[in-house]
């Protein structure tokens, strides 16, 4: 099997390819810039590119994107390009070449405004059953991207899977509030609860997904880490979600204390990953457990992976208020 991963300059696209390689698979990673993961330099909207890549190619996991810190820096032609056209040309040349799977890495940012609940009420449970409202054209673009998929698989019987991941990356938040009141470790420690996945365990979602496309044929699928809360939690966790963690997890104040972390105070979502445990044979390691066992041996609470692949920002500038501008 020869498995071409697209976007493989990128956070999760080295990662998947250091972790192919020395597993010794045979991979090939193409990308707009170059790097030592990517094999071939050119853009996914040129299909004429796409074809010459895809020879030989048994499997795509597709991560190349546009994505929110784009938002503001490119015009949404551009986002439609690259995650639309570009997803359809990888579509058509996965067909043609008789691809035995497609995995196509989504966001929960396609359910949009559903994950921010109304004054007073309790926080969103989000399941793959919470209908998608996109609020910008980033959500907008890979809900198009994810029903090209769809459409392919009823249409060809391409296999694919949809992997709707949170949030991976190592920056800084985009919120200036965030960014003021916590340290980076702190918040990052904090999202592993409801909204955050180490990128050790989006490669190994990402690899399942290749291996089981061909017998679930389509899917739809959160990936996040396990989160401790249950359905009957989230109205306090829209008032104080802090003592519902120090309720689930008691020794979470005194090892946090000696940081001096903070929890949240509120928690508006919860991402739910159980129908991808359950049908991809998933088992997340890096979860809010974890953390407290990092924290009682002193240990850096992130995988070594996500430690090598390390912050690479989203753009070639620099930005002084942030680490990309915000669309407002």
């Amino acid at each position: 099997m020869t498995i071409l991963v697209t976007g493989s300059a990128g956070h999760l696209g080295e990662a998947i390819l250091r972790t192919l390689r020395r597993r010794g698979s045979s991979a090939r990673g193409i990308d707009m810039k170059p790097s030592p993961f990517t094999d071939a330099v050119g853009s996914i909207v040129d299909p004429d590119f796409v074809r010459a890549q895809m020879e030989g190619v048994t499997a795509v996991i597709h991560s190349a994107t546009l994505h929110k810190p784009h938002v503001a820096t490119h015009s949404k032609q551009a986002f439609i390009d690259t995650n639309v056209t570009g997803t359809l040309n990888l579509l058509e040349s996965a067909s043609a070449a008789g691809a035995k799977s497609f995995v196509f890495t989504s966001t929960t940012s396609a359910f949009g405004s559903q994950l921010r609940p109304g004054a007073g009420e309790a926080a969103v449970w989000v399941t793959e059953e919470l209908p998608s409202v996109p609020k910008n054209i980033y959500g907008t673009t890979k809900l198009m991207a994810e029903n090209l998929c769809e459409l392919f698989f009823r249409e060809r019987r391409l296999p694919v899977v949809v992997l709707r991941t949170s949030r991976f990356f190592p920056e800084d938040d985009d919120d200036p509030a965030m960014r003021s009141a916590y340290t980076l470790d702190n918040a990052q420690a904090n999202e592993l609860l409801y909204r955050r996945l180490d990128i050790a365990d989006a490669v190994s979602a990402h690899l399942l997904a290749v291996a089981r496309a061909g017998e679930i044929g389509f899917g739809r699928y959160i990936v996040s880490a396990t989160s401790p809360f249950a359905q009957h939690h989230l109205a306090a966790l829209a008032i104080d979600a802090a003592g519902v963690v120090r309720e689930l997890h008691p020794d979470c104040a005194e090892l946090y204390a000696a940081r001096g972390w903070r929890l949240f105070p509120q928690i508006d979502r919860v991402y739910v990953n159980e129908r991808a445990r359950r049908e991809l044979g998933w088992h997340p390691e890096f979860d809010f457990a974890h953390v407290l066992r990092s924290l009682r041996a002193g240990h850096d609470f992130r995988s070594a992976l996500a430690r090598e692949v390390g912050a690479k920002g989203y753009h070639d500038a620099a930005f002084d208020d942030g680490p990309y501008p915000v669309a407002r």
